[in-house]
């Protein structure tokens, strides 16, 4: 199913097997603007540890991790003060699918944010609709925002067996995707996932499917940030429930439905500090803002309140982020730093999306790759996304970055 739109460029579809077939599959290249590497960390310390005597165990950091999100449906006015989320760990949530009604005003794009069971530990994610089941009478919202509904729930409710057993990325996604798949009501639909775990001790799983995705900040620079997977051009890797009419049809004449699977998910680990910002989005951001875009929205809001510090030396973090993290005063500052980040981010990548005079990084990769298309400005999309702030809990010496 190809739904076309502004001078028959593509915008997000499905696309059968034997469609596929028909135009090889095209990846971002060290050339293009977009993310391109997947970035993949790891500890030194961790490895170098190993080969050291026994030493005194030294107390586990503890991380607390302050999130919010902004979104805005496509077509609709953007309302940065009704259109945030602040989340609240210590808040019970609905540990069972929202009905249509009290759903966040994301259209297609979903979100979720949840404790982990009783732990210090965060889980959160994005899920982007597959706007192309329009085309089939079928509201791809129904899929992603139950994805996330149900995820949030798996994630709240979880209770290790052991604490050798613990929920990772791919697992709770896969969770999410049984439960879906399982609900009587969604008989069609597709969905990407960008989903991660914050644990205690600051270590980053984050399980990628499609081209949703992430940037990690840290101390005034791109730390790391995700891949999009694509099968072709701006048809992304998908989660979907396929009915066995549309399955019978393809079998008749040839070919097979697009669907992908959370194994097929891309996992990297990430190492945090106090300080960070984790950057989570709908593609409605990524195909509108750049990554440095990102960063420069939020070093302006980190140093002009102060919880970045600009030295003689580089960049400081704030000892204690408490005080920006913490909406003590609703009529002084109505929103807290993570989400204030979440709503300059979201609304920057709304006015970004309508201007026909600036190109974006979704006009970058048609021009790249359908030149005779003349697209220029942004892409107008559903837009989501979550902002994390990473904080250490007892730091006693600022952060400082390298020059």
């Amino acid at each position: 199913m190809l739904s076309t739109t502004r001078n028959g460029v593509p915008f997000r579809h499905l696309i059968s097997y034997s469609q596929y077939q028909l135009r090889p599959a095209l990846r971002l290249t060290s050339s293009s603007p977009q993310r391109i590497h997947r970035m993949r960390t790891f500890s030194v310390q961790s490895v170098l540890r190993s080969h050291e005597p026994p030493t005194q165990t030294e107390p586990p950091r503890r991380f607390t991790y302050h999130a919010a999100a902004s979104f805005s449906a496509k077509y609709k006015s953007f309302d940065p003060t009704a259109h945030v989320f602040h989340f609240n760990p210590y808040n019970r949530i609905q540990t069972q699918k929202r009905p249509k009604s009290k759903r966040p005003a994301s259209g297609q794009d979903a979100f979720f944010i949840s404790r982990v069971g009783d732990t210090n530990a965060v889980a959160f994610g994005i899920a982007d609709g597959v706007g192309g089941w329009e085309d089939s009478g079928v509201d791809p919202a129904d899929f992603s925002h139950s994805f996330c509904d149900y995820m949030a729930s798996a994630a709240y409710e979880h209770k290790p067996v052991s604490s050798e057993i613990l929920l990772t990325a791919k697992s709770l996604m896969q969770r999410g995707y049984d439960d879906v798949c399982k609900d009587n009501s969604i008989h069609a639909g597709g969905s990407t996932a960008s989903i991660a775990i914050a644990s205690e001790d600051g270590q980053l799983e984050v399980a990628n499917l499609g081209d949703s995705g992430f940037v990690h900040l840290r101390l005034n620079a791109v730390h790391s940030y995700s891949e999009p997977q694509t099968h072709a051009f701006n048809t992304p890797f998908q989660l979907s429930i396929v009915p066995a009419s549309m399955l019978a049809r393809a079998a008749a004449f040839g070919g097979a439905q697009l669907c992908d699977n959370p194994k097929d998910a891309d996992v990297t680990q990430h190492t945090l500090k106090h300080g960070d910002i984790l950057v989570f989005a709908s593609d409605g951001v990524w195909d509108n803002l750049f990554n440095q875009d990102i960063l420069r929205i939020a070093s302006r809001l980190m140093v002009g309140i102060g919880a970045w510090k600009a030295s003689e030396g580089g960049i400081l973090v704030a000892n204690d982020l408490k005080s920006y993290t913490q909406a003590e005063d609703s009529v002084q500052r109505p929103l807290t730093l993570q989400s204030a980040l979440a709503v300059e981010i979201a609304g920057a990548a709304k006015i970004a999306s309508t201007n026909q005079r600036l190109d974006g990084p979704f006009a970058k990769e048609v021009q790249k790759y359908y030149p005779q298309e003349n697209w220029h400005g942004g892409k107008v999309d559903d837009i989501c996304v979550i902002v994390v702030v990473v904080s250490e809990d007892g730091k006693s010496e600022a952060i400082k970055s390298k020059l």
